[in-house]
């Protein structure tokens, strides 16, 4: 899978969606015959587990020795990441701010439930407070620049969480997903997942991107049309059309990490 990097000087989601015209007819097919590999393949490990103690495969799973060092894994990273995560919610619902930190701590204060990154917030002094407030400001300038003002008629989604049993429930396939934008129900492929970090974009992006794309495929029961990750760091943007090939990529990534 080749991942193109790019800068576009304007709405990332427009530079995503492209051409009505250029996109390929909806891929209903491939789900059917995907959850059947995994589910063959998947059948050797699965008697180590129940439905009440299952193996949840997530995509920090897939990646995890993808990249040696991530400083997003950090704790203050996660942090730093969770907050704009919260402000993606904000932007895509159309709020316009002049205090991104502020307003990212008070969603995610009332939205989150970790009670680890809680106390990592709790325990910073002043000065470690206000350069997180100055690092989650500068990574809101930059999502903000790059995603204008999104359309609602786009079918915008944040944060989509997905919980997907394999193998009677044993083996659980668990993602969340930052930003969607476009509809499955169309007849032409228009499907955009987006994955927002705060780390420069580093070589586990293919198997992630490629993980959000099998699980969006299980669950819809059609392939989305793209996958994309967004830096907050660096302003890139790495994105790749989803297809078969991808998608039996994937495949291999979640029965590795099931094997291992």
């Amino acid at each position: 899978m080749t991942l193109t990097t790019t800068t576009p000087a304007g709405s990332i989601l427009e530079v995503l969606r492209g051409e009505r015209a250029a996109r390929p007819p909806r891929d209903s097919e491939s789900a059917t015959g995907l959850r059947a590999i995994l589910e063959d393949g998947l059948g050797e490990v699965s008697n180590r587990f129940t439905r009440t103690s299952p193996l949840v495969i997530t995509a920090a799973n897939v990646v995890r020795h993808a990249d040696a060092i991530d400083i997003a894994r950090a704790p203050i990273g996660r942090l730093r990441g969770a907050l704009v995560a919260q402000f993606v919610r904000l932007i895509a619902v159309g709020h316009r701010s002049d205090n991104a930190f502020g307003d990212a701590l008070r969603a995610w204060c009332v939205d989150q439930s970790s009670l680890e990154l809680r106390g990592i917030l709790d325990d910073l002094d002043a000065d470690g407070r206000a350069r997180l407030a100055t690092e989650v400001s500068a990574h809101a300038a930059t999502l903000t620049r790059a995603l204008a003002t999104v359309p609602a008629t786009w079918s915008v989604r944040t944060a989509l969480r997905s919980r997907l049993p394999l193998t009677g429930g044993a083996i659980v396939l668990s993602d969340v997903v930052d930003l969607v934008i476009g509809s499955s129900t169309e007849s032409t492929a228009s499907t955009v997942l987006v994955d927002v970090t705060t780390s420069p974009i580093g070589s586990s992006a293919e198997r992630l991107l490629r993980f959000h794309a099998l699980v969006h495929t299980l669950r819809t029961s059609v392939a989305p049309w793209r996958v994309a990750m967004f830096s907050t760091a660096t302003g890139e943007l790495v994105s790749d059309d989803v297809d078969v090939t991808l998608l039996g990529a994937a495949v291999d990534d979640v029965l590795a990490v099931a094997r291992r």
